[in-house]
């Protein structure tokens, strides 16, 4: 910080850094001026002056170039004493509106939520009604619902006829994006679609106790604040054709550990010459309401998208927020001058430049 004589204090710059806690100090500063013209007019006929002849001065220096300059800076000098006591004043006032420098910092703090991602990759996810494919639109948009969390821990469930859990509760965005970018319709071989295995993969990992390292600061954080908010967000083309746990079963059992479920039909219906894929609402629409949740439809991309900003908004965990301000106060540096311009025109009072005949 520079010291309190720099010329630095009054450039704009710096001014515009200032939060001033007392603003009306600053509106007396005219007022100050104001006084000084009604004091001018009423005591211009009556001041006292004290003429300073010249003359000498000018006879032994001529008309030169420098008496004249001589003569114009001896006459300006006069100014110098009603200037000080001036900018001493405004300078008070300027230290009684309290310059200061707040540094605001902004700590935000949430329980967050947790979220299983259960995303269907068998052959039917490769169709192409949700071009490139379904399963490739699906797990680009899921990766961009990831990036929007925070606080929330994130894991992920692939099934087809089989269901494996592939990622468990994290907050490693990172981690989780790359998974899901891997996703493939050849992970799995088995042929079908196993909801309420994989609604069961997701239950288990929900109720798994043990957390990996890069949770455990996160965890500590919430111990204390209550039970953190579950959910299912399940993406399927397609009814459930295998699988050993039926996934109405499944659904009641989500409702019964408070995880809500939400469920999405990816594609719309298509017709080949080999035979006529549907995609089967029924139990979708059956899991989600048992699951207390929401079932979405998703036709083509644009609705996919606009389904996963749905489910962001709907689930957003609270968010507090404590705000730190550090405040400086640079009023001394503006007093200092003040109180060094009065010092100046009192200096000035006796001197030939003030009015020795009036006080």
């Amino acid at each position: 910080m520079a010291p309190w004589y720099s010329i630095q204090w009054f450039r704009p710059s710096q001014w515009t850094q200032f939060h001033i806690a007392n603003p009306l100090a600053l509106t007396l500063i005219p007022a100050i001026l104001l006084l000084f013209a009604v004091r001018y007019y009423i005591h211009r006929r009556s001041q006292q002056r004290l003429n300073i002849t010249l003359e000498p001065m000018q006879s032994s220096l001529g008309q030169s170039s420098r008496a004249r300059l001589y003569h114009r800076i001896l006459n300006g000098l006069r100014y110098a004493l009603p200037i000080s006591v001036f900018l001493g004043v405004a300078l008070i006032l300027v230290s009684l509106s309290r310059p200061q420098i707040i540094r605001e910092q902004r700590e935000e703090q949430s329980d967050g939520i947790d979220i299983m991602l259960a995303m269907d990759v068998s052959e039917s996810m490769t169709e192409s009604d949700l071009p490139p494919t379904r399963l490739a639109t699906a797990r680009r948009l899921a990766q961009t619902f990831v990036d929007g969390r925070k606080s929330d821990r994130i894991g992920l469930v692939i099934f087809a006829g089989e269901a494996f859990s592939l990622c468990p509760l994290t907050t490693d965005y990172t981690l989780v994006k790359q998974y899901l970018g891997d996703l493939n319709a050849q992970m799995i071989r088995t042929s079908g679609t196993a909801i309420g295995d994989a609604l069961a993969r997701c239950i288990n990992r929900m109720r798994d106790g043990t957390e990996s390292a890069a949770d455990t600061t996160l965890q500590r954080s919430v111990a204390g604040s209550g039970q953190r908010s579950k959910i299912i967000i399940l993406l399927s083309d397609g009814d459930n054709t295998a699988g050993n746990l039926d996934p109405i079963t499944a659904a009641r059992l989500a409702n019964a550990f408070n995880i809500r479920l939400y469920t999405v039909a990816v594609g719309r219906v298509v017709r080949s010459e080999v035979n006529a894929l549907t995609v089967d609402e029924g139990v979708l629409k059956t899991i989600a309401t048992i699951g207390k949740g929401s079932f979405f439809r998703a036709t083509d991309s644009r609705r996919l998208r606009a389904v996963f900003n749905q489910i962001d908004r709907l689930e957003r965990a609270p968010v507090r927020i404590r705000v730190y301000e550090d405040i400086q106060d640079y009023y001394r540096i503006y007093l200092y001058w003040g109180v060094c311009f009065l010092l100046f025109a009192l200096l000035l009072k006796n001197t030939i430049f003030g009015n020795v005949l009036e006080d």
